[in-house]
């Protein structure tokens, strides 16, 4: 299965969805654009997009809620303990409030994982990142940088967009 997404304006992306009423694309807003997003087996309708090779999936996406996309550079030798890393995790993020759906995401093009997580309000993501399990999912015997990172993370994060009824 394959994730799909591209940036553009708002009314760009929805031409684009509006084309393809056969996929379930979801438009959601950044603080800097719009995102298109959807999954499945088949090439990209996008002509300019990024695919992903979906590693786990958890929970489906929603029409709405709150996404964080955690934006990881990773060294090509550094993949492989980098997706163990995920594969072992405890999965406590699921069991938090609020949550709805997680993907780990890895490129078929360059290096930039993404770790997806939807959640149903933005106080729900707060709520886990103050959360005791947030600091044990987190918890890194060393302040050091792990070696597998190729450059710093950053993260992106969108408001779903639902149709007016």
């Amino acid at each position: 299965m394959f994730a799909h997404m591209t940036n553009g304006t708002a009314e760009f992306l929805q031409k684009i969805i509006d084309k393809h009423p056969e996929k379930h694309i979801s438009l959601m807003h950044g603080e800097s654009s719009s995102l298109a997003y959807y999954e499945d087996k088949a090439k990209s309708i996008f002509n300019s997009g990024r695919e992903y090779v979906i590693l786990i999936t958890i929970g489906a996406v929603q029409e709405e809620g709150y996404v964080v996309m955690n934006n990881i550079p990773v060294t090509e030798e550094g993949q492989p303990v980098f997706e163990h890393h995920f594969q072992n995790r405890k999965h406590e993020v699921e069991k938090m409030p609020g949550f709805q759906a997680f993907r780990l995401l890895k490129p078929k093009k360059g290096n930039t994982y993404i770790v997806f997580t939807q959640w149903r309000s933005v106080q729900d993501f707060e709520n886990w990142k103050t959360s005791d399990q947030f600091k044990q999912a987190h918890k890194n015997p060393s302040v050091k940088t792990p070696d597998y990172y190729a450059d710093r993370p950053f993260i992106t994060s969108y408001h779903m967009v639902t149709e007016e009824k």
